[in-house]
């Protein structure tokens, strides 16, 4: 369960904002805090500083000690976003080794988001970036890394080497997960999160040296709906960081309840992205709830057998359920975005209950039969109205207490 400083500080990172939004992500009750983009070089905005990996000394005088040991008292483990293949032209490392750039000899060198990719198929790139991520990640007590990736290759050339261009390709991937996994090797606790301009690189290989990913940078909750969809036909829940934002959302400039964010949130990895200091002190309560209540399901979301109960087209509401493997409970979450008149509500049948059970849920006490539930169906109490969402907890009884 973690926080994501982005959009309450963007580039302003400062050891003291940093501190005062860590104490109100540890107030709702998050396990993680990520300090994002900002804490390093010459970094105040996306056109310089990338691959000066130190921290600003104006902004951290001590380093990212002090932060990192306020996080860890209040209960929180720590984590900072890197981007370690990319570097800005505008910065140190690249007026030091403008050679260690994907180039082509008589071309000019493409930038996109101001910055240029660094050859991981180099050993001594890729030595130099394991040195600092490892003495990084020892010297700050780091326990998270959001390694981000947020452009495609152009120029992809390796002058000097032999067959450089061809071999490439391979030797960059290879370079790259042999950093990973002598990371992993140096610090075991150590969790990483794939980040690539969204959901860029998600595979099976990437995906073995990582903890999590990354799914898109839209962080709209009715977006969201669809892109998980797509996502969860391919990758498990557990894998998945999905995030409370603010709104009007920076992408879509929509407004949806609280609530529903959060629930749509919790099909994932539950993270929260927005500004804190803004939140009322109503916001603050409500997100300490469902934090709350997320804990006591997260299990079965990340756990579970994830059943597509329906999908997030159409008139009807979307639901989804996670069940537990023997049966013994499940959750349902289903959101609404406001009925149209006319239009039946259908009932939804749920999945993976044991047969002949009775089952109680959580909130309200009501007892349903396994077979009414699989059979006939359920109707999820969705309130009128639009962007409703709800989320119900069933647990198996036992047959004395039915």
């Amino acid at each position: 369960m973690l926080y994501n400083s982005w959009e309450a500080t963007g580039f302003d990172v400062t050891e003291a904002n940093q501190k005062a939004l860590a104490e109100r992500a540890a107030a709702l009750g998050v396990e993680l805090y990520v300090v994002d983009d900002g804490w390093f070089g010459a970094r105040r905005g996306d056109h310089a500083g990338l691959g000066d990996w130190t921290p600003a000394r104006e902004r951290f005088p001590q380093g990212l000690g002090p932060l990192a040991d306020t996080v860890h008292r209040l209960g929180m483990r720590f984590g900072i976003w890197v981007e370690p293949e990319m570097v800005n032209p505008d910065s140190d490392l690249y007026r030091e080794h403008s050679d260690w750039v994907l180039h082509t000899p008589g071309r000019a060198r493409s930038e996109l988001r101001n910055q240029l990719v660094l050859n991981f198929a180099r050993d001594d790139v890729a030595d130099w970036a394991h040195g600092w991520l490892t003495r990084l990640v020892a010297d700050c007590g780091i326990d998270f890394l959001k390694w981000d990736m947020n452009r495609a290759f152009s120029e992809a050339g390796w002058p000097g080497a032999p067959d450089g261009n061809d071999r490439l390709w391979t030797r960059y991937v290879a370079n790259l997960y042999g950093v990973l996994d002598r990371l992993r090797a140096d610090h075991p606790g150590l969790r990483i999160e794939t980040c690539s301009g969204g959901g860029g690189r998600i595979d099976l290989g990437i995906l073995t040296r990582t903890d999590q990913a990354w799914a898109s940078d839209n962080t709209d909750a009715v977006d969201r709906l669809v892109i998980q969809h797509g996502f969860g036909q391919l990758h498990p829940a557990r894998a998945m960081s999905a995030w409370v934002t603010d709104v009007p959302n920076q992408l879509s400039s929509r407004t949806v309840p609280l609530r529903f964010r959060f629930h749509v949130a919790m099909c994932g990895l539950l993270g929260i992205g927005g500004d804190l200091a803004r939140w009322s002190e109503a916001e603050l309560a409500e997100g300490a709830a469902l934090v709350a209540e997320y804990k006591r399901v997260r299990h079965l979301v990340q756990h579970g057998a994830l059943y597509r109960l329906s999908g997030p087209h159409g008139e009807q509401p979307t639901v989804v359920q996670y069940a537990a493997e023997d049966g013994a409970e499940t959750l349902v979450l289903a959101w609404q975005r406001g009925p149209r008149h006319g239009v039946p509500r259908l009932p939804v049948r749920l999945r993976g209950l044991t047969p002949g059970a009775r089952y109680r849920d959580t909130r309200t006490g009501e007892v349903h039969h396994a077979t009414v539930l699989a059979e006939y169906g359920c109707h999820p109490d969705l309130r009128p109205g639009d962007w409703a969402s709800t989320a119900v907890h069933l647990v198996r009884m036992e047959r004395e207490d039915a």
